[in-house]
């Protein structure tokens, strides 16, 4: 299957996943693109969708946002993954479930576009210098870690999880 991986990053995390995932779907057999919701304009030459963006504030990037806004015709019937990249691993018990209760917050207003497959969040890698020096010291008294927190293996079992539902879609057309 012909699949577009794409991203909006800010500090570059969240690329760094989106390219992860087109890799493991590239080495499972499958013809994969992988580019910033900014480099995209067409989506009708794709058959499946992962689209991913960092989370601030509660929400997706504006370009993640108005991607989908923009492409929601398009991916309508297609099958599309979503993940978020954001802060939960970085944060120590109990302020870690917390934020990851604002996972259903952050799909919820990503649902008027498009029905997804699935959704996962991950966490990304978290500077001092994204927060500015007074709001790293907020998140360092709140126990916030810096430090990169990219689950590589769960991204991996994730995409693999994909090519497993695209290779029975895939099958189920032939």
């Amino acid at each position: 299957m012909k699949v577009l991986v794409v991203y909006a990053t800010a500090e570059g995390s969240t690329a760094g996943i989106a390219d992860w995932i087109a890799g493991a779907l590239l080495a499972r057999g499958h013809d994969v693109v992988v580019r910033s919701v900014d480099e995209v304009r067409d989506v009708s030459g794709y058959d499946a969708f992962v689209i991913g963006s960092a989370v601030h504030d509660q929400a997706w990037l504006p370009a993640g946002r108005e991607f989908l806004t923009r492409q929601r015709r398009a991916l309508r019937g297609k099958p599309v993954w979503l993940f978020s990249v954001g802060l939960p691993g970085a944060l120590r018990d109990p302020l870690r479930r917390v934020a990851a209760w604002g996972e259903a917050d952050v799909l919820v207003a990503l649902l008027n576009d498009v029905d997804p497959v699935e959704h996962r969040l991950f966490t990304g890698v978290v500077t001092a210098e994204a927060f500015g020096w007074f709001g790293a010291l907020v998140f360092r008294l709140l126990g916030g870690r810096f430090g990169d927190f990219r689950d590589w293996a769960e991204i991996e079992r994730w995409s693999a999880s994909i090519s497993d539902v695209l290779a029975g879609i895939e099958a189920a057309r032939r």
